[in-house]
């Protein structure tokens, strides 16, 4: 399986031991899983982005009172 060597400072790497303690997990399955948890988390973002603008006219039909005024159609 590929792996990566990261250089961390002394104080970085200590925080993440004490975080991977807190998690009850290894030093490597806690970096693991924060990484895929932030690629998942960018991949959530990114589809909730193009829903929204695929949706914005639904919504702005839908709740009018809550378009901010200068994105009103017609709004000088």
């Amino acid at each position: 399986m590929p792996a990566l060597n990261i250089e961390f400072t002394e104080e970085e790497l200590a925080a993440i031991h004490e975080a991977a303690a807190a998690d009850g997990k290894s030093v490597q399955a806690y970096v693991h899983d924060l990484s895929v948890r932030e690629q998942q988390r960018r991949l959530f973002v990114q589809h909730a982005v193009r829903f929204w603008n695929d949706h914005i006219d639904e919504f702005d039909a839908a709740f009018p009172e809550e378009v901010p005024p200068t994105a009103r159609r017609g709004a000088a």
